[in-house]
């Protein structure tokens, strides 16, 4: 009987978290020695959000520092997530991969305005030592509404699928889908689709330990930020043509043996891209203190930017966003990307005004501010109390500590429950269930690629 053993190697969601990431890289060395001298067949991939602008390398580099990281571990294959997709401006995306030594598959995403980037395609197909055939198909969650801001068209995961599986399926022995769309959508894909042997997940940073099935498809992820990696291994008949065996596994990468170059590396890497964030933005001539449950001078400032910068009757921020101070002296955008690292964008949403109270009134409750956040592109540690532009607020303290929400006017004109009015706030608070009636609100606009550092920088010029 002729089999032959197949070795997949990968990383999803490591959000540009390069604490791990010699060891990591160290294990893939070690992996790749070991199978060299057996002649044995290996492939490295990524699954998305390897990029993520919260790490200096990722800002001052724009997300080419990632890909050089990728090229140096010897990767072969790279799919995209949101964070490589919506948190760069389009031009950066288009030239993102430019100089990957590696493929770059993602089925259902496009640029839309002309020629397609080079690198961008859609499936790889892969042959082994002995012949045997693997077909990879990438596909990214479908943020529609950022992707088109950005002038990039995504498509449903599932057209993508029924326009392309059966070509691919024609093509190959085995089928590998890198899934950047989460937990739910793999486990329907596995229902929906016959024919995909492995589902490699990643977006909702969910952690298989050795994999699980749904149907016949072995469902595999490694968590995010390189806490895991995954290893899957195939075994192949290539008598009876017949996948005999699918292994997969999430291994602990902390306590593995670090790669001391790949150290190196990443530190000479940081230092390049903090050089190039040096450039001055202002000079302070006092420093500028910031509290998470405060309302403090240059939070006010921010949320007064905001505003103004999107044109809107109220805007809200949570002063959990800024997380250092700022000394006195000059201030370069290494410093703002320091203090507000958060991928978040500004956007504007059309309440009417008995919903706008609504969100003031939950906005005061100690339940909010106190909130620790993880995910939606906020980086910081806590929620923090919510601070306004646009609207007197009148509270007062209760018995049980509570400050209540007494008074609300717009230029001394109680609030209209009736009237129509826009708010603007960071888009983190449209995707959670924080404030449901942002997050349900039919009219909302994002500002893209603006981060909410670019309006704290122009905040910061008002300083003199």
């Amino acid at each position: 009987m002729m089999k032959e053993k197949l070795f997949f190697y990968y990383t999803s969601d490591l959000h540009s978290h390069f604490e791990n990431w010699p060891q990591i890289v160290g294990y893939f060395k070690r992996k790749k020695d070991q199978h060299n001298r057996k002649g044995e067949n290996f492939w490295l991939m990524d699954n998305g959000d390897h990029v993520d602008r919260f790490h200096p390398i990722a800002e001052g580099l724009m997300g080419k520092g990632n890909v050089e990281l990728l090229n140096q571990a010897g990767y072969h294959l790279a799919n995209l997530g949101n964070n490589e997709g919506i948190t760069l401006s389009s031009e950066d995306l288009y030239t993102l991969y430019d100089k990957a030594n590696f493929e770059v598959i993602c089925a259902n995403l496009s640029y839309g305005g002309g020629d397609q980037p080079k690198w961008l395609k859609s499936h790889e197909i892969l042959t082994s030592n002995k012949g045997t055939k693997i077909g990879l198909i990438g596909l990214t969650a479908p943020f529609k509404t950022f992707y088109k801001q950005l002038g990039w068209d995504v498509e449903s995961p599932y057209d993508s699928l029924d326009e392309l599986l059966n070509e691919v399926r024609a093509q190959s022995d085995i089928v590998i889908l890198l899934s950047h769309l989460g937990i739910n959508d793999d486990e329907e894909i596995a229902r929906r689709y016959e024919g995909i042997d492995v589902i490699i997940g990643g977006h909702t940073h969910h952690l298989f330990q050795n994999g699980e099935y749904t149907e016949h498809s072995l469902l595999t992820a490694a968590g995010k930020h390189g806490t895991h990696l995954g290893e899957i291994i195939l075994e192949w008949d290539t008598e009876q043509q017949k996948l005999m065996k699918k292994e997969a596994y999430a291994i602990p990468t902390e306590n593995l043996r670090k790669d001391e170059k790949v150290t190196q590396d990443v530190q000479v890497m940081r230092e390049r891209a903090i050089d190039l964030l040096q450039t001055p933005i202002t000079k302070l001539t006092k420093p500028l203190y910031i509290g998470w449950f405060q309302e403090t001078s240059l939070m006010s400032r921010l949320t007064i930017e905001l505003q103004n910068w999107t044109n809107s009757d109220v805007a809200m921020l949570n002063a959990g966003i800024l997380l250092d101070h700022l000394g006195e002296g000059e201030v370069t955008y290494q410093d703002v990307h320091r203090i507000c690292p958060h991928p978040m964008n500004p956007c504007k949403v059309e309440l009417k005004g008995d919903e706008l109270l609504e969100v003031i009134r939950v906005a005061h409750t100690r339940k909010l501010t106190e909130i620790r956040l993880k995910g939606f592109g906020f980086r910081g540690e806590v929620i923090g109390k919510m601070v306004f532009a646009g609207v007197e607020i009148e509270t007062k303290e209760s018995q049980d500590g509570e400050e209540r929400v007494v008074r609300v006017t717009k230029n001394g004109v109680p609030i209209d429950q009736d009237k129509s009015y826009t708010l603007s706030t960071a888009d983190t608070f449209t995707f959670g269930r924080l404030f449901p009636e942002i997050a349900y609100a039919p009219n909302k606009a994002y500002y893209m690629p603006e981060l909410l550092r670019d309006l704290l920088s122009e905040a910061l010029k008002t300083y003199e």
